[in-house]
């Protein structure tokens, strides 16, 4: 007598069969054309926490150019090729050395600078950088309960200046460290929201091939502090 599973498998058999056919081309294309383009070409960043205020926001989605420094194997962090090596003012998508998330940060040092910093204001290579007033009113766009603490500049990061945000309400032990110099292959990292920003002064430089790629704009945007609106005057802008 034939046995009583072979029909289960014959079934069973046929719906994989008639899967493979239906979504098949669709498979493919998300195995051999999305992952790998996601890996090594472009791909997008969700913002989560607002450890980059006031630049970055809460609910923002960057777009990040991952040919910015390199070509790397995909769903490696082994580069093929290295063409350019993240600059000063740079925002880039790393891995956390801490516990392999993604992060959305700024480099503050690149390999041989000197960098320390005294009541929030840095110093590099042993000279004060400079900070300006700041040149929008960043205030009505990061969440309401940090308004009424936060504090805006522009910090003259040399051929890079950007915005800062210090706030008053937060403990204030990262805001100074001892002069430290980068070693090579090795940078150092900081959120633009000094205060609330878990980066290089916690955990220590980052290693090269832990940065995937260059943050270069805003895809969109949604207000996930409050409304869950979009925030249309975001949508497609450009980082700095």
């Amino acid at each position: 007598m034939p046995s009583p599973r072979l029909p289960i498998f014959a079934n069973f058999a046929s719906f994989v069969s008639r899967q493979w056919r239906e979504w098949r081309a669709y498979l493919l294309f998300f195995g051999l054309v999305w992952i790998p383009l996601r890996s090594t070409v472009v791909d997008y960043n969700p913002v989560p926490t607002g450890s980059m205020n006031p630049t970055i926001l809460e609910g923002d989605v960057v777009w990040v150019d991952k040919l910015a420094y390199s070509l790397r194997v995909p769903l490696t962090q082994h580069h093929l090729v290295r063409w350019a090596e993240p600059q000063r003012g740079d925002i880039v998508v790393l891995i956390s050395p801490v516990d392999g998330i993604r992060l959305v940060k700024r480099v503050i040092g690149v390999p041989g600078d000197q960098l320390s910093l005294r009541h929030n204001r840095l110093f590099l290579n042993g000279e004060a950088v400079g900070y300006a007033p700041a040149t929008s009113d960043y205030g009505p766009t990061v969440a309401a309960e940090l308004r009424p603490h936060a504090a805006f500049a522009e910090e003259q990061l040399p051929d890079h200046p950007h915005a800062v945000m210090g706030l008053a309400l937060r403990n204030a032990s990262h805001r100074n460290f001892d002069p430290v110099t980068v070693p090579p292959d090795q940078f150092f990292i900081m959120g633009d929201s000094r205060d609330n920003s878990l980066d290089s002064r916690a955990w220590g430089f980052a290693p090269r091939d832990a940065i995937l790629g260059q943050a270069k704009g805003i895809l969109v945007s949604l207000d996930i502090n409050d409304t869950y609106l979009p925030r249309w005057n975001r949508w497609g802008t450009k980082l700095r």
